[in-house]
């Protein structure tokens, strides 16, 4: 197995990136259309049932595929022997901030079903707070993966 994961390691790193793209463009967007949604739409109106949509289609088609894939090649790589010395401190600052992510992308999901739902009780600014979320993040996690510190 260790073999496999070797050999494969180059394509689970392309794969990861590729992933990782994909679920952070979801993740920058989404609380964007939050915000005009909150701000701009009627609850009920046709352009309510369009943003919902919208908003449906990019989590289910978009940002859960990245996210399962994001940690399925991510873990790939954490197996992979000699990829990441658990006794620094730069695995365990992307794995928080990882944990971080995915609890992001969640609070995400929730926040639409209040939508879907007719009871979103935020207002624009607090999605515009969140949308530094995942921009923070993705600091910490690039940072830790090149810098290794």
């Amino acid at each position: 197995m260790a073999d496999f994961l070797t050999w494969f390691y180059p394509w689970a790193k392309a794969l990861h990136i590729m992933s990782v793209l994909s679920w952070m463009a979801g993740l920058f967007y989404l609380p964007r259309l939050f915000v005009y949604h909150a701000e701009e739409v009627e609850t009920g109106s046709e352009t309510d049932l369009l943003f919902q949509k919208m908003e449906l289609k990019l989590q289910r088609l978009i940002m859960r595929p990245a996210m399962i894939s994001t940690w399925l090649f991510g873990l790939v790589m954490v197996f992979t022997p000699g990829i990441v010395d658990w006794g620094m401190f730069w695995p365990w600052v992307k794995a928080v901030s990882v944990l971080g992510m995915t609890w992001m992308h969640y609070w995400l999901y929730l926040r639409r079903l209040d939508f879907a739902e007719g009871r979103n009780s935020r207002s624009g600014r607090s999605y515009r707070l969140m949308n530094e979320v995942p921009t923070l993040l993705m600091i910490l996690i690039v940072l830790s993966v090149i810098l290794k510190f």
